[in-house]
């Protein structure tokens, strides 16, 4: 399962918004396909949560069917060391807020966490966070 998540995000790297007015039809896919209507969204609309269950939609994983971050710890099982294709789920602004973001695990080092996923710069691209942002890991498994 886990390479087969990593496998198809991989292959949505470099997707980005759209600076302006236009949206990017593949942005607004991931909002479509996952069952909310993407013509009513923005690409500039929060979109980590939507992309990460789009994946998991087309790996058949479980997923949250949620667009918030955080939606994301009622999911999969929880794993204190993650592997690639392993899910990472991020606080915002602090620790207790609702707000998050959601990512796949690509790699940790001491103090840096590793994330390939969406609306990260306003794009599909792999970025570091700090790994004392980290909520949880989490394997998903199959539909």
């Amino acid at each position: 399962m886990r390479d087969t998540i990593l496998h198809i995000a991989l292959n949505q790297f470099g997707v980005k918004e759209i600076s302006g007015e236009k949206d990017n039809p593949e942005v607004l896919k991931y909002f479509n396909d996952i069952g909310f209507d993407g013509t009513a969204m923005k690409d500039e609309t929060a979109w980590c949560s939507a992309f990460m269950n789009w994946v998991a939609l087309q790996a058949n994983a479980e997923r949250t069917n949620k667009l918030n971050a955080r939606s994301w710890l009622t999911v999969g099982v929880e794993t204190k060391s993650p592997k690639q294709g392993d899910i990472v789920i991020l606080w915002r602004e602090s620790p207790s807020s609702w707000k998050g973001h959601v990512g796949v695990f690509i790699r940790k080092s001491k103090d840096k966490v590793y994330i390939l996923g969406g609306n990260q710069n306003n794009q599909v691209n792999i970025k570091a966070y700090s790994a004392a942002r980290v909520l949880a890991y989490k394997t998903l498994k199959s539909c």
